[in-house]
Order: structure tokens, then sequence, then C-alpha cells
């Protein structure tokens, strides 16, 4: 019990010196449990069910303050507004693409494993320089990169940019159309009737891409 008391009490002595010395850069909470041993484990990955939240970092925290705005479009309004603007990408088109793909929640996870406000696949998130792909600002860069070279690679048709967005560019191919997949079909119709809502309610864009 003492050698598990101290244990703890030199953890909780560095956490605190880390927090003094500089701020909290982990990507989540520390875990902790005691096994039958006695023995005290802590990490911040938990690949154990008996491991429970024993700190929540300050980006934890951060996160927990955004899903407090998940769904809320105005939110992430500044950010999708900045990074079409260095991309050249409508934002009316990317405010569809994110209410089709997670309706705002920037902590969505398909069972594909898409993650984040434009439900990036891992590798995905990878090439576009992704750290943090449920970091509303990051997984928003990294979307509308994505959406950029899919835009040029089908020469700025929508629809096809659209459906290599859902499908895999690889799917549309060199026949350039949507493929016969109807998850595919029904998302690029549900992308644009959203992004005409969108221009309805925002206005155009003074470089229209429809």
């Amino acid at each position: 019990m003492q050698a598990n008391a101290l244990q703890t009490m030199l953890f909780l002595l560095f956490l605190t010196i880390l927090t003094i010395g500089r701020p909290i850069s982990a990507r989540g909470d520390i875990y902790c449990f005691t096994d039958s041993e006695g023995v005290v484990h802590f990490t911040n990955v938990p690949n154990d069910g008996r491991y429970r939240v024993f700190l929540r970092t300050r980006k934890a925290i951060e996160r927990i303050s955004y899903a407090a705005f998940s769904g809320d479009i105005k939110k992430y309004d500044p950010v999708i507004h900045a990074t079409c603007q260095r991309f050249g990408v409508d934002t009316n088109l990317v405010r569809a693409i994110i209410k089709a793909e997670s309706n705002f929640n920037y902590l969505a996870l398909s069972p594909k494993g898409a993650r984040g406000l434009m439900q990036l696949m891992p590798q995905t998130a990878q090439e576009m320089s992704v750290f943090d792909v449920f970091d509303p600002a990051e997984n928003i860069y990294g979307g509308v990169k994505y959406l950029k070279r899919l835009l040029g690679m089908f020469d700025g048709n929508i629809p096809l940019a659209l459906a290599a967005y859902n499908a895999g560019p690889d799917r549309v191919g060199n026949k350039k159309q949507i493929p016969m997949i109807k998850e595919t079909q029904d998302y690029v119709q549900r992308v644009l009737l959203y992004f005409r809502n969108y221009k309805i309610r925002y206005g155009y864009q003074e470089n229209k891409m429809l």
C-alpha cells in the first residue's frame, strides 16, 4: 500500500511540474487502474477495460467545450471561411459537406473509421498533414485541401468531386461519372441540396462554382 501511494504521489508530482512548466500538449486524457497486485498503471491510450479517467488534459477539456457547440454552424464559420479562402473553394459547398458528413459534430466517428467534421479517413488525414483529426480547424483544413484536389482532378465538376469524396476517386475513375452506388448517389444529391440551401441562406460567393 505504501509503495502504491508513493507511486501515485510521484506521478502527481510529475504532472504538477509538467503543468507549471508548460501547457499540457497531450492529445487526450490520462487514465489509470490498479491491478490485482496493487500496481497502479497510467496511460493516455487506454487499452484495457479497467482503465478509468484519472486526469483530463487541457486538450480534452477543449474538446468538451467544443462538444457543447456540436451542430452549430456558426461555431466553425470563421475557420471554414478562412480555409476556403486559402484554397479557393466555395464556403457553402464545404458547409454542405460538413452538414452531410457529421452534422457539425467534430467528434463524429463512422463505422468505417472516418473521423471528425469532414469525416476524414486516417490515410487521407495523413496525406493532408492532419495530425489531430478531431481538432475542428485541422479537420476542416484537411477536408478542404482534399476537396480542392478532387475538384482539380475532375475539372471543377462538383458532383463528380463529391462522388469521389464519398466513394474514392478510383471509383469515379476515367469514366468520370458518379458510380452506381446508392450510398454515393444519395450522398451527392444530399450535399447538392444542402449546397443550394446554404447559398440561399448565406448568399452566393464571389467565385461561384455552380
